[in-house]
């Protein structure tokens, strides 16, 4: 098999199970190989690909599937080209077209006579394997069955034209690789320096679920909407009272764009050094990136503000225009000020330099969207809303008596106490 002549899909990820597969075919008839070894080879790389599968949530022809796990991971001047684009011109077709001949002869390869020869039982298994619970732990449902649908489709294809025509479709509709195929992600600090990790299991909010801040939501998808169709677009503040929504509505944006390229990287304030790291891995793909920052906020002697200022607004390299900031923040100002501060800038001699210095974070956020906490008439609107979708077996003047109740001993009225204790009723009917 023509693995060694691959172009541009090698070194993959997960490959030497591939080297192993393919010795095998080359060689499980050569008298110079020990029969016995060669058997054992078999057995171990089957259990690699039962092993790989549950992991990733795997199911049907675990060949094919995992051929097609390759393709559909493989980060290349092909796949990289077509992701949201579709095919593309150019001479990088015929190196494209060269390596999907080769994947079409794996696809294709009839194991029989290696399964007479080393032994049928592991080979039946693995082409027509049942999953455990419909998920692995690296991908969700929603991925392993793109994955799994296209081994089908590929296995149903007579040419490699055909064969390339439909991997090229997928990298279009879904992504290439950890960024093409999940949705949110967040950063390991190592060695070698951060580490873009996938998120595997997020909140499926949407921006219908969160009731009220109609003005506020609004503000937010024009600018994200913006953002993702290559307009100007604004690096975006969302602040106020704690409960209000405003996390919440930053994940339903993402739910609600995902489709169209965008992605979520969330950050935390002691990763700021690995900024300009995160942004030099993500500024050259076809996806649009929003780095979440949530419940921002600093305190007098924390420094970290100033590589964010210096990342979003004010280095020597400009930010990339497939990247915006988002934050969430109980403070408009982000840095706590004190009196003392005011003690302190009247005994200095250019106190609006002090002024300006803390300050000037908050002005690198083009846009800013205030969630307050609702009023009483509000929040019981959000109640009765919540109610409403819960199917919940209760008056409307019992509700709101309940719920008067439950505010006053749970943190005051806001979205996150009314969802609180409609989960609370949801419980007690269940």
């Amino acid at each position: 098999m023509r693995t060694n002549e691959l172009i541009l899909y090698k070194d993959m990820e997960e490959g030497e199970l591939l080297q192993d597969m393919t010795f095998l075919m080359e060689n499980y008839n050569n008298e110079y190989y020990n029969e016995d070894d060669m058997k054992s080879l078999l057995y171990s790389t089957i259990g690699d690909l039962t092993e790989l599968s549950v992991s990733h949530g795997f199911e049907g022809n675990l060949w094919h599937t995992y051929l097609t796990y390759l393709m559909v991971s493989h980060e290349n001047a092909y796949s990289t080209s077509c992701e949201i684009v579709g095919p593309v011109e150019g001479s990088i077709n015929i190196a494209a077209l060269h390596d999907f001949k080769i994947f079409k002869e794996l696809f294709d390869y009839d194991f029989q006579n290696l399964g007479e020869v080393l032994g049928e039982d592991g080979l039946a298994m693995i082409r027509d394997y049942k999953g455990v619970n419909g998920h692995g732990q690296v991908f969700n449902e929603r991925i392993r069955d793109r994955i799994c649908d296209l081994a089908k489709a590929l296995d149903g294809t007579k040419c490699a034209e055909e064969f390339k025509e439909k991997v090229t479709q997928f990298y279009k509709e879904f992504g290439v690789g950890k960024l093409g195929l999940h949705k949110a992600f967040r950063i390991e600090h190592t060695e070698e320096g951060a580490r873009i990790v996938p998120i595997t299991k997020i909140a499926h909010v949407h921006l219908d679920d969160l009731v009220g801040y109609e003005m506020a939501k609004k503000k937010l998808i024009d600018n994200t909407e913006a953002f993702v169709m290559g307009r100007k677009s604004n690096n975006c503040l969302l602040f106020g009272d704690a409960g209000t929504g405003k996390s919440s509505s930053i994940k339903a944006i993402l739910n609600q764009y995902y489709d169209q390229g965008l992605r979520m990287i969330e950050v935390y304030k002691h990763q700021f050094q690995d900024l300009n790291d995160v942004i030099a891995q993500i500024k050259n793909r076809n996806y649009k990136f929003i780095i979440y920052m949530d419940d921002l906020s600093f305190e007098e002697f924390e420094i970290e503000y100033k590589y964010l200022k210096a990342v979003i607004e004010g280095g020597l390299e400009k930010k990339p225009d497939n990247v915006l900031i988002y934050a969430t923040s109980n403070r408009r100002h982000l840095i706590r000020e004190t009196f003392k501060d005011k003690e302190d800038r009247d005994e200095e001699l250019h106190t609006n330099d002090t002024v300006q210095e803390k300050l000037s974070l908050v002005a690198r956020f083009g846009v800013t969207i205030y969630f307050g906490r609702p009023q009483k008439r509000e929040f019981q609107e959000i109640v009765c809303q919540l109610a409403k979708r819960n199917n919940l077996n209760l008056t409307e003047e019992e509700l709101l008596a309940e719920a008067n109740k439950w505010e006053l001993s749970h943190g005051g009225m806001s979205g996150r106490t009314a969802q609180q204790f409609i989960d609370y009723l949801a419980g007690k009917e269940a």
